[in-house]
């Protein structure tokens, strides 16, 4: 019972910040555009600044900025009073977090960055608190019911505000036309990276493929896959890919051995080819599938022509030596 009574508090919890995060709406007017073209049109950093809670939430949407290529930082206003305000400069833009508005430690703050008409996008829930006097932009947050028992520890109020903060980024990702390959260069490791790493940004290529002309000996062909290491050979004619010849078709072909005999008798023909585009795991689990261990990789634009040209080589060493 006692158990059920924890998870009734949560689900009561739950449902008052959800109720009370749907006021948001009420935040996107005229002030919201012009906090957005502000932003956009900002041509140093956008420093983002807060007391207590509010701070760990501009700590949060700084790195969301940041992330997606808007240059941020976090300044602390206590620490700013000991030579962090030189950090500022008149082509930024602070952007500054306080529910109530009214948080004394903003007040220098605000003094340095009026006093050099450094804009201010103020975020706070009172319009005539001192840090919505003194900025530009004026973001108002609703009043909103916190969830906890005493209706006093910010819960909805920095979950709105948070909101809000995502809210402005990804409106700025749109404008800013961001994609997933923005994405990937701000963020080379852990699992997001990874999981965005396409055939291209694996694949060997130039020298380092192992290929040959399918006129070449038998001979020559278990040459170039000693050298390349990769237990394959790419039979071309001219540039476009011909066949493959694998390690154990070599193998294979050992017990029939002629001086005479072509490539082209015991390739394999149309081997499997992705497109550069296609996602580091997809390929993967095309070797999976298919119990493979390389795959060719031509362009968008020759993927679906019957005559393709190699661009590159994806082995699943490849994959694994990068945690796919």
């Amino acid at each position: 019972m006692r158990k059920n009574n924890y998870i009734a508090l949560a689900k009561k919890a739950s449902s008052i910040q959800i109720n009370e995060l749907k006021k948001i709406k009420k935040v996107f007017n005229h002030s919201f555009v012009k906090a957005v073209d502000l932003i956009l049109n900002c041509k140093g950093k956008v420093i983002f600044a807060g007391v207590g809670k509010s701070g760990l939430i501009a700590k949060k949407i700084s790195a969301t900025f940041s992330s997606v290529g808007i240059p941020s930082f976090f300044c602390d206003p206590a620490q700013a009073l000991h030579g962090d305000m030189g950090q500022i400069e008149k082509k930024d833009i602070l952007i500054i977090f306080s529910y109530s508005g009214n948080t004394s430690e903003l007040n220098n703050m605000l003094k340095y960055a009026n006093r050099f008409r450094i804009k201010i996008i103020g975020v706070a829930s009172k319009p005539d608190s001192i840090l919505l006097k003194a900025s530009d932009v004026k973001l108002i947050l609703p009043k909103v019911k916190e969830a906890d028992v005493t209706k006093m520890v910010p819960t909805s109020s920095t979950s709105i505000t948070l909101l809000l903060g995502d809210c402005l980024a990804t409106t700025l990702m749109h404008q800013k036309k961001f994609s997933k390959e923005k994405f990937k260069i701000f963020h080379p490791g852990g699992n997001i990276g990874n999981s965005l790493l396409l055939a291209k940004d694996i694949m060997i290529a130039g020298k380092r493929m192992p290929v040959i002309n399918y006129k070449k000996s038998f001979k020559e062909a278990v040459r170039i896959m000693n050298q390349k290491k990769l237990g394959i050979v790419v039979v071309l004619n001219k540039k476009y890919i011909k066949g493959i010849v694998t390690d154990g078709d070599l193998r294979r072909e050992l017990k029939n051995f002629s001086k005479n005999k072509r490539l082209d008798n015991f390739m394999s023909k149309k081997p499997l080819v992705v497109n550069e585009n296609m996602t580091a795991s997809k390929a993967l689990a095309i070797m999976n599938e298919k119990k493979i261990t390389s795959l060719l990789v031509v362009s968008d634009k020759d993927y679906k022509k019957s005559n393709k040209i190699l661009k590159g080589i994806i082995h699943i060493h490849f994959l694994l030596q990068r945690g796919i």
